[in-house]
């Protein structure tokens, strides 16, 4: 049983610990700009203050574009890349480091046991120097002698100035950080996962687009050769025929190199390799251009995660203030142990046998040149660096969303004219195609108008694929359906 005086020290120690205040600041949220409405938003929406969201649904995003087999592969990005299992194994790193800075709360307790024997020349006298420091003397005569014992140690700081608790909400801080960056890479995979997705679809609908062209472009073919041979029509039309199918079967190629190259990505993105996956075209796929809301301006703060990462890393950098200005105090350690020692090992835990010691040190540093303080000066340079950066980064996330908004409007008026545009050249190659089978005009004016006309249906596919992934990036640049648990 511990010393009752030992026992006092410790709960006095205590009690001056828990009572102690923690030095440095308390950290309060660094203030930011946040708009009252976003500027390309149609209607601009009112602005309220951000609340706490924690039971707010994180739902699958990606369903706002109803595409089951984006669904199943957005599915799994977050068990099979592997740059989201990287940030999950930081995120658990973290999470261990801030168990392992809250230990030192507690004291640390040692048990150990040894036994020894020794002994000397006739008439000498030994002493055994035990592994807790005390001596032990073994006699006078020349016999060997064996000696056992069994001790614990217990050895505690008190956080008198809250070094310790403040070096805990640093650890906490990182750690909620690593979760917002845990979120961030997620979303930054899904987000890539589903802009290559679309990538791909619009890929094959322009070789789609193309097949048909190059079956058009071989009847027109045809017809050059049929009216060369009829002796109403020039060699040189047959070869601007030959030259408009073979780029044409050209460009369909380098569509093959581009999809293929998409769903390559895709494959990286879901942890397979190239070599074992595929995504078959479907012919029946629409492409679907969802209605994406910007929602509060102010609710921009909880649900970006790269802006959430960046707040707790300045509450971590503030608690590191904390840390630092400890040193400016002594430090107070108590130490106690109790065990027993004997020659016989049937009597070590005899109460005669018995041995105990306590006490208490508090060291402080009288001089060392200015580090401590260059120390909290570097603390508060690095706290006030933090904070910069979160606000850079919510303003580049105001930013962000502003462009996708600005984005998706003009896209969204682009593609009306591109869809006009499209339908009267297609109707021009016709008509055009038509005039010259009459020997109206020449093939020139065929070539050029069919030239016209697969460029703008070729526009009117990539100003879809335009549209869609803008609505990726915006749902990416409001934080997808993540949301600051913290």
């Amino acid at each position: 049983m511990l010393n009752r005086h030992l026992q006092r020290l410790i709960c006095g120690a205590a009690a001056v610990a828990l009572a102690g205040c923690a030095v440095g600041p308390d950290y309060k949220r660094p203030s930011a700009p946040v708009a009252t409405a976003y500027k390309e938003q149609t209607p601009p929406q009112g602005w309220n203050t951000a609340q706490p969201a924690d039971l707010a649904p994180r739902g699958d995003w990606w369903s706002v574009f109803d595409d089951p087999a984006l669904a199943a592969l957005e599915a799994r990005v977050a068990i099979n890349n592997q740059n989201v299992v990287a940030a999950e194994a930081a995120y658990r790193q973290a999470e261990a480091t801030v168990r392992e800075q809250r230990a030192a709360l507690f004291p640390a307790i040692d048990l150990g046991a040894g036994a020894t024997r020794s002994g000397g020349g006739r008439g000498s006298s030994g002493t055994v120097i035990t592994s807790g420091g005390g001596s032990v003397v073994t006699g006078i005569s020349g016999r060997s002698q064996n000696t056992y014992r069994a001790s614990a140690t217990a050895s505690w700081e008190p956080d008198v100035w809250g070094r310790i608790r403040r070096t805990i909400e640093g650890a906490r801080g990182q750690a909620q950080a690593s979760e917002a960056d845990l979120a961030a890479a997620t979303l930054s995979a899904q987000g890539s996962l589903a802009s290559d997705y679309f990538g791909l679809r619009s890929t094959d609908a322009q070789i789609a687009l193309l097949t048909e062209v190059v079956d058009g472009y071989r009847r027109s073919l045809q017809i050059t050769q049929n009216r060369f041979n009829a002796g109403v029509a020039p060699h040189s039309d047959v070869l601007q025929a030959q030259s408009q199918l073979t780029s044409a079967q050209g460009d369909l190629t380098d569509l093959a190199n581009t999809r293929a190259a998409f769903e390559h990505a895709i494959a990286v993105l879901v942890g397979e390799t190239p070599s074992s996956f595929g995504i078959p075209a479907d012919p029946n796929w629409k492409a679907g251009i969802p209605k994406i809301p910007a929602g509060l301006p102010s609710a921009l703060l909880q649900r970006r995660p790269d802006i959430a990462g960046a707040e707790r890393r300045a509450a971590a950098a503030s608690a590191q203030i904390g840390v630092q200005k400890a040193g400016y105090f002594p430090s107070l350690t108590l130490t106690g142990s109790y065990g027993f020692s004997a020659t016989e090992l049937g009597s070590l835990f005899d109460a005669p046998a018995s041995v105990w010691s306590f006490g208490g040190s508090l060291a402080q540093t009288l001089f060392d040149a200015g580090a401590t303080h260059a120390r909290v000066k570097e603390a508060r340079a690095a706290y006030d660096q933090a904070v910069a950066q979160y606000r850079q980064t919510v303003l580049a996330a105001f930013q962000d969303v502003e462009d996708q908004l600005a984005a998706q409007r003009v896209l969204a008026d682009e593609q009306v004219f591109r869809a006009q545009s499209a339908e009267a050249a297609q109707l021009a190659s016709t008509m055009v195609l038509n005039q010259y089978k009459a020997g109206q005009v020449d093939y020139t004016s065929v070539v050029t108008a069919q030239a016209t006309a697969l460029n703008a249906r070729r526009t009117l596919v990539q100003s879809t694929a335009s549209r869609q992934t803008t609505a990726v990036a915006l749902v990416q640049a409001l934080g997808g359906g993540w949301t600051a648990p913290f």
